[in-house]
């Protein structure tokens, strides 16, 4: 088990008329991930409510702004119990014994256009045997192909864009990672999180993006960056792609700086926290228990 605590800090000057916001900062509440404590502080003072996405758990923070100045801060501390799988003994899920909640993740969506990768997903892993290390084939091979490269894309950089250019961050690795697989057949969300353990040379800590894999009834956590640790990810939002999970969608006319995010591991002796490190196993912390 890991304790993570962190703090996100989020700054907002506001044009006329004011705008509305939908925040994805919430730490998701699991099985796995539970939330120790947490404090959330909002400047103005509107009406604001939280709903929770009863399949993916996400928590969604929902509120309309004044014109002006808007600060919302939220810290928290999480609990964070992952299962640990043998990667040789972990299966791919056939398609006709897919859960109806996993289904979706096989489709192509706006950043991950699977039907058009389908050639390059069977050349490349179509011969290798079905299971936790094709996919981590598939993750290791996105590495290879891609340099992680701060301010190299955009809002709009799809999978197909990244393997056009080669470079990207977070959420183009994961793109390219999410549309390979699922060209496989094989279930892959878009996953936002805080990490802890990040190469600060990367540059001030910030919201991260990585992937979730369905095999063997549980969604396995994969990195295709490669620059945090996925033993201390604090899952936030889960979606097809980006699209769906942005810590914050907007609408109306406002100017931001980058966010602010801390991240710290805590330990105590006598207490069950482990350092998050890098692990040779696989790692969940999601089961699925609908039926197919």
């Amino acid at each position: 088990m890991v304790r993570i605590q962190f703090a996100i800090d989020l700054h907002y000057e506001l044009n006329y008329p004011g705008a509305d916001f939908v925040f994805n900062i919430h730490a998701a509440k699991t099985a796995s991930q539970s939330i120790v404590a947490e404090n959330l502080q909002i400047s103005q003072q509107v009406p604001s409510t939280i709903q929770t996405d009863p399949v993916t758990h996400a928590r969604y923070l929902r509120l309309t702004a004044a014109p002006g100045p808007l600060h919302v801060t939220y810290q928290a501390t999480v609990d964070i119990d992952h299962h640990i799988g043998n990667p040789d003994a972990i299966n791919e899920t056939p398609v006709a014994q897919l859960p109806l909640s996993a289904l979706t993740y096989i489709y192509p969506s706006r950043y991950c256009q699977s039907d058009r990768l389908a050639m390059l997903a069977m050349s490349e892993f179509g011969n290798l045997p079905k299971g936790y290390r094709r996919v981590e084939a598939i993750q290791n091979w996105v590495r290879r192909q891609v340099t992680f490269r701060g301010a190299t894309s955009s809002s709009t950089t799809s999978a197909l864009d990244t393997l056009t250019d080669r470079v990207g961050v977070c959420r183009d690795f994961a793109h390219l990672m999410i549309a390979i697989c699922r060209a496989l057949s094989i279930p892959a969300r878009f996953t936002t999180g805080i990490d802890y353990g990040a190469d600060p040379a990367l540059g001030p800590t910030d919201f991260h993006a990585y992937v979730e894999v369905y095999l063997d009834k549980r969604w396995y956590l994969f990195d295709p960056s490669g620059t945090a640790i996925p033993m201390g990810f604090v899952r936030l939002g889960t979606g097809r792609d980006a699209a769906d999970v942005s810590f914050a969608t907007i609408f109306g006319g406002v100017v931001s700086p980058p966010p602010l995010i801390s991240v710290s591991a805590l330990t105590e002796a006598g207490r069950p926290w482990e350092t998050p490190r890098h692990r040779p196993e696989a790692l969940s912390t999601d089961a699925t228990v609908d039926k197919a």
